[in-house]
């Protein structure tokens, strides 16, 4: 297995104090500032989906309380590897049921996406 591509990104849940949410914008985040384009073609893959790994380390306030499958559901491409721990950033904000708040806490993330071919 070889890395060819590490990028981090951030994402928060203002409103609902989500670490999955968070999480999947700290994802996203990542995703946007990194580009596959091109990749198979120089590395002449015969399966570009199935010879791709894209494993995504987030670190969040509540690890355990990460939902895996929704946050791997951001990752376009190649076999998926979710890997929640202990970090993020919980920060006092406002409670504003209205908005969904169920305490006023602001929920933030950071993400390491890595992606691997497989040999």
């Amino acid at each position: 297995m070889k890395k060819y591509i590490v990028e981090f990104g951030m994402g928060t849940d203002f409103h609902g104090q989500d670490v999955t949410k968070a999480a999947k914008k700290a994802v996203k985040d990542a995703v946007s500032r990194s580009c596959l384009c091109g990749l198979d073609e120089v590395l002449e893959l015969e399966d570009f989906s199935r010879q791709l790994l894209v494993r995504a380390t987030v670190a969040v306030s509540k690890p355990e309380a990460v939902d895996k499958t929704d946050v791997a559901s951001v990752l376009p491409v190649g076999k998926v590897e979710i890997i929640p721990v202990l970090g993020g950033l919980t920060i006092d904000g406002l409670n504003i049921p209205a908005f969904g708040d169920s305490d006023k806490s602001i929920e933030a993330a950071i993400a390491a996406v890595e992606v691997f071919i497989l040999d």
